[in-house]
């Protein structure tokens, strides 16, 4: 079948024919191509066109599809069985390999999703904390749990309220803009004996890439440790993309939790909360806060995970994200030259190139963003093979195995696009 029949097929059999929101291409005023198979930097639809994709499983494909090494760890481990809802040698060896590239991570624990471990590392701060409230910023994305989904980024946007979520559950999250840490001491100044944590990507991934403003997260660490409080990086994004030890290790900020995803399960669903031993000993069954999962420490995806952190230290982070820089100035540089405002946000190997004439810091910024620009961009960009994000409030990836001659395609397709 097509993509167009496939796409037909499923809206009777999905929620707009989609697993997940954004998926539906509505913000790019597209119907989505279903994808085939994908190797290296590429991916093909079921049509058989060929895309240069930089939205890589939307950033954990760092090291490209099917990199050699992943695969071969993978179907080694499937020869041994699928599942076993016990212990296994890959999830010590996985979690031994995350606490050397991150050392603030003395121990940890397996999920099976990012939304997992964010949720888990909320309950068990508060279960360690004894308090209810939490900060959580404006546009940050953590997963679909219930307390975040108030002013969450990411697909939610497209979402007009968050039906399904009681009042109730939300009372006690405290919002405060990306950037905004005076509002951040405004919480802490009215209610810092009850703040259990603040939650924050220190690199915003879900309203497009947000750097923090010099002194924010520091900020954070400082409140937190002030008033007792637990810090949680939301690095499911970040963690392995900006740096080898994360965003932690790039902005030099060591929060008490952390939480992982995307990358380290090299393709497969994963994820992992971890921090503070004296934290993480509070969760069951050491301690009286319960999480649990059948697929948790799942001996595939703990194999591909760490055949990627293996290969990934023999990788060039700086220059993958100098040739990144380049292509996000000069993708800039071409809207520009046609009458386009753009803003770009850069860092690593990820960027978003904003169709807007101010800044973007937060969310409102964000949201203020042409989006009927982008919607024309993605479309041209993507009738010529060049896959990106559909939305504009999405992260570029890019990753080791993109070519100088993939980003020139890139260039050239960008230069034919018209408004």
């Amino acid at each position: 079948m097509d993509s167009k029949s496939l796409f037909k097929k499923a809206q009777t059999l999905m929620p707009g024919g989609v697993n997940s929101p954004l998926r539906a291409c509505k913000y790019v005023q597209a119907e989505p191509v279903f994808i085939a198979n994908a190797k290296g930097a590429y991916i093909w639809d079921v049509d058989g066109r060929q895309y240069i994709d930089y939205v890589h499983s939307w950033g954990p494909q760092i090291l490209g599809h099917q990199d050699p090494a992943v695969s071969k760890a993978a179907h080694a481990a499937i020869d041994l069985g699928s599942s076993y809802g016990a212990p296994c040698y890959g999830e010590v060896a996985l979690a031994e390999e995350i606490q050397r590239l991150i050392p603030s991570m003395e121990m940890m624990r397996m999920v099976s999703s990012g939304t997992e471990a964010t949720m888990s590392a909320l309950r068990l701060a508060r279960g360690y904390t004894g308090r209810n409230k939490f900060v959580k910023f404006i546009g940050n994305y953590h997963g679909h749990a219930d307390s975040f989904l108030a002013a969450a980024g990411s697909a939610v946007a497209a979402t007009p309220g968050t039906p399904g979520v009681p009042e109730e559950v939300v009372k006690h999250t405290l919002l405060a803009h990306y950037n905004d840490l005076d509002a951040v001491k405004a919480h802490f100044a009215e209610s810092g004996s009850e703040i259990a944590c603040i939650i924050v990507e220190p690199a915003a991934g879900n309203m497009g890439l947000v750097l923090p403003n010099d002194g924010f997260l520091q900020g954070l660490r400082d409140l937190c440790t002030e008033h007792g409080a637990v810090l949680i990086f939301d690095e499911v994004i970040t963690g392995f993309r900006l740096s080898p030890g994360g965003a932690q290790q790039r902005f030099n900020i060591t929060p008490d939790l952390t939480t992982l995803g995307k990358i380290i399960g090299g393709g497969f669903p994963v994820g992992c909360y971890g921090g503070k031993r004296e934290i993480m000993e509070h969760m069951a069954p050491v301690g009286g806060v319960f999480q649990a999962g059948t697929l948790s420490g799942n001996p595939v995806a703990m194999a591909a995970g760490l055949a990627t952190l293996k290969r990934l230290q023999d990788c060039d982070y700086a220059a993958l994200e100098a040739r990144t820089k380049k292509l996000a100035e000069e993708l800039t540089a071409i809207m520009t030259e046609k009458g386009q405002a753009v803003s770009l946000n850069h860092i690593a190997s990820a960027f978003t190139m904003y169709f807007s004439d101010v800044p973007v810091t937060n969310m409102i910024e964000s949201g203020n963003c042409n989006a009927d620009a982008y919607a024309t961009y993605w479309q041209q960009m993507l009738a010529q093979g060049i896959y990106l994000a559909p939305a504009g409030f999405e992260c570029t990836f890019t990753s080791f195995v993109h070519t100088d001659e993939d980003f020139e395609k890139t260039l050239e397709a960008a230069r034919k696009v018209t408004f």
